[in-house]
């Protein structure tokens, strides 16, 4: 009998953090690989060789030279370690990866305009690695790519001979799709057969993403709820067809968090450590963010604290229009966050406006974030849609129940607060819907009615501390979903 084959992955992603992040897939990559490696899956993490990836990793050595292949230039095949440990392949790419700016823009914050060379190049390496004319020892039963900057990698494969990996597709948002003119088809060098409606055609041009969702094996979304909203309008974002045909090859699968970083137990960021039996101390983090943001000393109004990119899909312009309101009631607002300049004049005039009785810090700091997380008595999350989210995570971890829109991972994470969930002991926060003022005023009415209630509010906050957000059930959620699909195969 032949020896049992370990589960290989290669883990293809544009971001990871701490070395390159602009959002939630970097949390992901820098945190699920290694979570598989700890339950026996051998992994390999592919990404761009950024100006912050070459720094960042040490040690380097030279796997292989890659040749040109239709308008991709040629490329070295680096080896490393991310921080955490986990191997690392480097698509090294002077021309095309060293520069300044972001992963995706420039410094004035444009894309860069040769997006669809650079991402190619990294579907391209990731399907060549993950098939039989792979040009390391070293191979993949699973080829798992992130978003539409790996969305060609299972086209690619599609195309190639021999025996391959089977692939697996990640949404972590449907909202960017990496949408070129059918010219790119040519320029990154996939067979004309492939600009299909079954392939990479999406009205007249190349669709990365839909070329991940059309060829990949498998589609994991990043929540169960946000795999049954994408399904249909208007969260299917023009993909919804495609992805209803493929629902019984879609899978949702809610991120983890990192446990180790978000613990208010050793949290080096906040005033006081406290866990779920030393709660009364989590005031005394409170009494800080109210100092550290101009805020009145006043432990009995409630402290509502949001932390996010100032954007259409976080909502942060229904908060501003039931400042007011809200203020009224009354409460304290902590926000923490950056993006649309007219959103953030706003929240700086809100401030100005209320003195004491509003902070306001534009731009990300890791220190307020948690401060805010350990601060806050309640955390305020209106996305219109949200595939998974974190900070609702982060909030439950640290006794702060959240106030969230219905919506994605949200209602996956957020057990509402009603007659049964409090009688249960399940509840740990409280969803509104529609996407209104009025419904998420209401939502902050009922978090506040419950606030008063103090042996209600320390059991909302117990039973969000008691929940595992670890990556540890995320991982095995993976590893049996790549475990199917190589039972599909023969061996």
């Amino acid at each position: 009998m032949a020896a049992k084959r370990k589960l290989s992955v290669l883990f293809v992603t544009s971001e990871a953090a701490p070395l390159v992040k602009t959002g939630g897939l970097a949390d992901v990559s820098g945190s699920l690989p290694g979570a598989l490696m700890a339950q026996g899956a051998e992994v390999r993490v592919l990404m761009p060789g950024y100006p912050a990836v070459m720094e960042g990793v040490k040690a380097k050595g030279r796997l292989a030279a890659l040749p040109p292949m239709g308008e991709l230039p040629g490329c070295q095949l680096l080896a490393g370690k991310l921080p955490g440990g986990v191997p690392l392949f480097i698509v090294d790419c002077p021309p095309l990866y060293r520069r300044p700016g972001g992963p995706y823009q420039d410094l004035t914050g444009k894309d860069w305009a040769d997006n669809d060379l650079r991402f190619g190049l990294l579907c391209y390496v990731a399907a060549l690695l993950s098939g039989a004319n792979s040009p390391i020892s070293w191979r993949p039963r699973i080829l798992h790519c992130n978003d539409w900057q790996s969305g060609l990698a299972p086209a690619y494969l599609n195309f190639m001979p021999g025996e391959k990996a089977r692939s697996v597709m990640t949404i972590h948002n449907l909202a960017y799709q990496g949408v070129y003119p059918a010219v790119t088809l040519s320029r990154v060098g996939l067979p004309p057969s492939a600009f299909a409606a079954a392939g990479v055609e999406y009205y007249g041009n190349l669709s990365f993403l839909k070329g991940g969702l059309h060829y990949a094996d498998h589609i994991t979304t990043v929540s169960p709820n946000y795999a049954r909203e994408i399904q249909r309008e208007p969260l299917g974002m023009g993909l919804q067809g495609l992805l209803a045909h493929r629902a019984d090859r879609l899978t949702g699968i809610l991120n983890g968090i990192d446990t180790d970083s978000w613990d208010p137990e050793s949290d080096p960021y906040i005033a006081k450590y406290y866990n779920s039996v030393r709660l009364p101390v989590k005031l005394e983090n409170k009494r800080a963010l109210q100092s550290r943001l101009g805020l009145l000393a006043a432990d009995d109004i409630p402290l509502i604290g949001s932390v996010g990119r100032f954007t259409h899909q976080k909502g942060f312009d229904l908060i501003l229009q039931c400042a007011q309101a809200l203020l009224e009631l009354p409460v304290q607002l902590a926000v923490l966050g950056s993006g649309d300049a007219e959103l953030q004049d706003a929240f700086q005039q809100l401030a100005r406006s209320n003195p004491g009785k509003v902070g306001v810090q534009i731009g990300y700091d890791e220190s307020l974030a948690h401060q805010i997380e350990a601060g806050a008595d309640i955390f305020l999350m209106p996305s219109r849609f949200e595939p998974c989210g974190l900070n609702q995570m982060y909030s439950q971890r640290y006794g702060t129940p959240p106030v969230v829109h219905a919506t994605g991972g949200l209602v996956d994470s957020v057990i509402d607060c009603t007659p049964q969930s409090v009688a249960d002991k399940s509840a740990t926060g409280f969803l509104f819907s529609p996407m209104t003022p009025e419904a998420m005023l209401a939502g902050v009415n009922r978090a506040l009615a419950a606030w008063r209630d103090k042996k209600l509010w320390r059991q909302l906050q117990k039973n969000g501390m008691a929940r595992d957000f670890s990556w540890d059930a995320s991982a095995e959620r993976y590893l049996e979903l790549y475990t199917s699909l190589l039972a599909e195969q023969p061996a």
